[in-house]
């Protein structure tokens, strides 16, 4: 039996032990996703393609290992089960696909919402990894993009 440290998935590079406690997360849109205009009379208008609608993501952590990251490089496709959740009026449905799996998924009911963390399909824009020799930490930031 496998004991989980994180929530997060990242495959198919994985995640080590004691790589990922404390992990920080952040869900934006990409650049060039918004193309917001104004018309003659001043109202605010959407111009975007709905195609740009896609996710960056940051991830990043201080530990006592360094992530899976050898052989990975830029250009390198993930699927990256998300620690961070998003969330809709219950009785919609998640735009992106769930983590989990169909016997346990990871979803959660609260109030009028459904949270999900979401699985999504990632390119490798940069990573960095450090370490703080004497103080046995291990720190490391991913860049990633939805595909």
């Amino acid at each position: 039996m496998t004991v989980e440290l994180t929530l997060l998935r990242l495959d198919p590079i994985g995640v080590p032990p004691y790589s990922a406690r404390g992990i920080s997360q952040t869900l934006a849109p990409i650049d060039g996703a918004a193309q917001l205009a104004r018309t003659v009379n001043g109202a605010m208008i959407d111009l975007s393609d709905s195609n740009f609608r896609k996710y960056r993501s940051t991830i990043s952590c201080t530990d006592q290992q360094q992530p899976a990251l050898d052989g990975v490089w830029p250009g390198m496709i993930l699927t990256v089960d998300c620690a961070i959740e998003l969330s809709y009026l219950t009785g919609g449905s998640p735009e992106r696909e769930v983590a989990g799996t169909t016997d346990d998924p990871a979803t959660r009911t609260e109030g009028s919402f459904t949270f999900y963390r979401p699985r999504l399909t990632m390119m490798v824009i940069d990573y960095q990894t450090g370490i703080d020799e004497w103080g046995a930490d291990a720190n490391w930031t991913l860049s990633l993009e939805e595909v």
